[in-house]
């Protein structure tokens, strides 16, 4: 099972950053944090890097949850949605697959949070 699940957009870049906020809030995450790697990169390290921004999601009530099975839960979250351009040009939007990531814990409290949170990633990549 792969680690995150993606997809390719004919949006451009800032369009993608906008329809996956937009989308992720109609599944019940808001954006926390927003981290410029291009920006972030050329500031430390004086390095140029095409354009790519990490989305910290976070659906609360699956959060809560999933913290209550689990504690240390805190140390996966939020939910990481990355917006890339790719070397080609083109644009892709990926997320976490937290069904894949929450396995190697092995609480199986966590399996339907997870199945859940996935789903709602996948709604949320096939409307961009």
């Amino acid at each position: 099972m792969e680690y995150c699940i993606s997809k390719e957009t004919a949006l451009g870049y800032e369009d993608a950053i906008a329809k996956a906020t937009e989308e992720l809030k109609k599944e019940g995450f808001g954006v926390l944090t927003e981290i410029d790697i291009a920006a972030t990169l050329k500031k430390k390290l004086n390095v140029d890097f095409r354009k790519y921004k990490i989305l910290g999601a976070c659906n609360p009530p699956f959060a809560h949850k999933a913290l209550l099975a689990e504690p240390r839960i805190g140390t996966m979250l939020p939910c990481n949605v990355i917006v890339r351009e790719r070397e080609d040009g083109k644009t892709e939007v990926s997320a976490i697959n937290p069904l894949s990531n929450m396995r190697m814990i092995g609480n199986p409290a966590l399996d339907e949070i997870a199945r859940q949170v996935t789903d709602k990633l996948q709604a949320v990549l096939s409307r961009i």
